[in-house]
């Protein structure tokens, strides 16, 4: 039997990681849980293959580093990161300005970087290894969604995470980039859409369906978030509905992810189709 798989999981207080914890742990892999503080996942049930660790993912690269060398010195080694600590800042763009795209960048896209960064060393030196970045459907849908600042950031961390898999793949090392819809996930919509930073009256009507349609939403989310997370860790470890299957890159979870991409790809599809004439005619 092989030896258990060690995972360094971030934001591990509630949501997607919260549930990961107890999936790996079924699993028989061992887990660092980090979350920003650990009274937060105190009451996670004790456990031999268990280990809590404080991780800011905004703290800074050295800050970052310190933290993932001392994940990695738990079990010596670190086979699996899962990059889920993030937020959701909602408002639309020219209200919220620079100060608040920089706000939303720094968790989803600089401190995934960080902590992947302090963690592929470890993998590296195996030449093995495998880095999973949860995504959203957001970044798919923004001129439907209108989540300016969130869905740029995933849009982003997306790409961040493709061009990962090519420069790891000579070391053996994954990418699995998910790609969830909406999920009954906790604290999701705890941070309010932005209607205070710099309200500007034109946008009043666009700023008030958002809102509407926002306040909506908690609770009717279709998703199940253990059921979603059990796919995950099949996919991981190769086994369950990954079973004999090639390792995907991507893992789209729920019916409205799949809807919203397959609308952006003939999105695209129409647009070439409609202006191929334009598009081919610009060479030399």
């Amino acid at each position: 039997m092989s030896d258990p798989k060690v995972w360094l999981i971030t934001g591990t207080s509630s949501g997607f990681g919260r549930r990961l914890v107890s999936i790996v742990l079924e699993r028989g892999d061992r887990v660092v849980a980090t979350a920003r503080s650990l009274e937060k996942i105190q009451e996670f049930p004790q456990s031999p293959n268990l280990h809590l660790l404080e991780l800011d993912v905004t703290s800074g690269t050295t800050v970052i580093k310190e933290q993932v060398d001392e994940a990695a010195k738990v079990w010596g080694r670190i086979d699996v990161l899962v990059n889920n600590a993030g937020i959701g800042l909602l408002g639309i763009l020219e209200e919220c300005g620079v100060d608040k795209m920089i706000k939303q960048f720094r968790p989803n896209v600089f401190g995934v970087l960080d902590v992947t960064n302090a963690a592929l060393p470890y993998m590296r030196e195996r030449k093995s290894g495998t880095v999973v970045i949860i995504g959203s459907r957001s970044a798919w849908r923004p001129e439907v969604a209108r989540l300016s600042n969130y869905a740029s950031s995933k849009a982003a961390v997306q790409v961040m995470g493709e061009t990962l898999a090519l420069e790891l793949a000579p070391f053996n090392i994954r990418v699995l980039i998910v790609e969830p819809g909406a999920f009954r996930t906790e604290n999701i919509y705890s941070n309010k859409f932005d209607t205070w930073t710099n309200p500007i009256p034109d946008y009043d009507e666009t700023r008030a369906e958002t809102l509407a349609k926002y306040e909506a939403i908690p609770g009717k989310q279709p998703g199940d978030p253990m059921k979603a997370m059990k796919f995950v860790v099949d996919v991981v470890r190769g086994e369950g509905v990954a079973a004999g299957r090639e390792w995907p890159s991507y893992l789209v979870l729920g019916e409205d992810a799949e809807r919203d991409i397959r609308n952006k790809c003939m999105m695209m599809l129409k647009h070439l189709d409609e202006w191929k004439d334009v598009i081919r005619d610009v060479n030399i």
